[in-house]
């Protein structure tokens, strides 16, 4: 079967025109009794949105495949017009990205986020209270001092907004995706993440990295309130995928 990217490069054509991919995200709603049972954007004011409805051509896509509610990585792909299913980025690679770090080939990213963790660590509170981006500042610049390198492996370390941040890993032979180091709720302890595919020497690397991370970053924030732990997810190495040209 013809891969979907190798279609449409047979069907695209070279053209000077300018486009605009406007990007509503998350604008889909659910009808409520406070809107007289219309949707917010059925409710909503939208001359700007009419007028250009009026003089564009308009349609449907599916991003992914049927049934399927894609998160930011498929959607985008999908709307760019890559086969999301063929070429997975995870949200690490993406975080990383949005941040503007120069992620090199091999360079493995995890989106992370503080939290608040109890005497036993167990997590109390995921976003640590939504600490301001100032002191999520402060704390990734104690940890990017004290962690420059585990082994032979670089770790950067990036605030992002508010409790957010982004661990990237870079040096010779890892691989993702991993697990999640997440429970996902509160009151559970954060789990190991584990390589999602058991025979990649790679991936296995990285695991012992985030658990040698953890190791290391965890003592360096203890006495910090309320962000006294992170968690770490979509840890996910830097694809290739065709330029979009």
């Amino acid at each position: 079967m013809k891969k979907l990217d190798d279609l449409y490069s047979e069907l695209t054509l070279k053209t000077q025109a300018k486009l605009v991919l406007l990007v509503l995200d998350g604008v889909g709603d659910i009808a409520t009794k406070e809107n007289n049972y219309l949707t917010p954007l059925e409710a909503a004011c939208t001359p700007n949105l009419d007028s250009i409805a009026k003089s564009a051509a308009q349609g449907r896509i599916i991003p992914v495949a049927p049934g399927i509610t894609p998160g930011s990585g498929p959607g985008h792909l999908g709307l760019f017009g890559y086969d999301p299913i063929e070429h997975q980025v995870g949200r690490g690679v993406i975080e990383a990205l949005g941040l503007g770090i120069d992620l090199k080939p091999g360079d493995v990213a995890a989106r992370a986020n503080f939290c608040t963790l109890d005497s036993n660590g167990i997590v109390i509170d995921r976003r640590a209270g939504r600490i301001p981006t100032e002191q999520c500042e402060k704390l990734c610049s104690m940890l990017s001092d004290n962690i420059k390198k585990i082994g032979d492996t670089e770790v950067i370390i990036k605030p992002g907004k508010g409790h957010r941040f982004v661990v990237v890993f870079r040096g010779e032979g890892l691989e993702g995706p991993l697990t999640d180091a997440d429970p996902h709720h509160e009151g559970a302890p954060i789990p190991k993440a584990e390589p999602i595919n058991k025979k990649s020497s790679g991936a296995k690397k990285v695991a012992k990295l985030v658990a040698e991370f953890y190791k290391k970053a965890l003592p360096v924030i203890a006495d910090q309130k309320p962000a006294n732990g992170f968690l770490m997810r979509g840890i996910a190495h830097q694809p290739e995928i065709p330029l979009f040209q």
